[in-house]
């Protein structure tokens, strides 16, 4: 229950198996824009090919220019956690890693199972 408190079952359903993308993760602000760039391209880059798009970041600057780029989008940590609470919830069909930022890198060899 992701994103529920105190409920024994999911208020929502997803049934379009988004692609997540990982954001890059917290940097300064005015320092982190090419991150969020790539992040951004990935989303159009899938929308482009018809595919739906989740991305979790917790970047304020993502939060602030790119929220609406995705079809949704998680404001939460960049754990192995996280991910997986997110990827499981969502249904989702795959995870994008590579497009910025050390913490989706580290956690990308976890998930591949």
């Amino acid at each position: 229950l992701y994103m529920t408190y105190n409920g024994d079952e999911h208020d929502v359903d997803f049934k379009d198996k988004g692609t997540l993308v990982l954001g890059s993760g917290v940097y300064r602000i005015g320092s982190s824009v090419e991150f969020d760039w790539c992040s951004v391209s990935a989303i159009r880059t899938l929308r482009a090919l018809g595919k739906p798009s989740v991305m979790l970041n917790y970047n304020p600057e993502t939060v602030s220019t790119d929220y609406d780029e995705c079809d949704r989008l998680y404001f939460d940590e960049l754990s192995l956690e996280r991910v997986l609470d997110v990827y499981e919830a969502e249904s989702c069909s795959g995870v994008i890693v590579s497009v910025g930022g050390q913490i989706p890198n580290t956690i990308a060899l976890p998930l591949e199972w």
